[in-house]
């Protein structure tokens, strides 16, 4: 289980870094929303679809670094000592000898 989300983490992490490089630089992409434009969406009017989708998959990449988090802090706390067998036997323990009183 933990081998699917981590393949997917992979995926997600290169679409990510592919989109983020597609996406415009100027006034477009993810700085107009820190830089001083004119208008409220800026010059070219509110997010492309490559900002959308930019999002979505930062989204994505966030919630499935999370569900890892989960599932690798959920294996951490079993040990593998936890699954050995102890293999009882039938001797009996052997009593204390009591004190002779005088």
């Amino acid at each position: 289980m933990i081998s699917i989300f981590f393949t997917l983490q992979i995926i997600l992490a290169i679409i990510l870094i592919i989109l983020a490089l597609l996406n415009k630089s100027s006034s477009m992409g993810f700085g107009a929303y820190s830089s001083s434009n004119d208008s409220v969406f800026g010059a070219k009017g509110p997010m492309d679809f490559l900002t959308k989708a930019t999002l979505t998959i930062g989204f994505l990449f966030v919630l499935n670094t999370l569900t890892l988090v989960y599932l690798y802090n959920k294996q951490a706390n079993t040990s593998v000592v936890d699954e050995v067998k102890v293999q009882k036997t039938s001797k009996t323990i052997p009593s204390i000898p009591s004190i002779p009183s005088k």
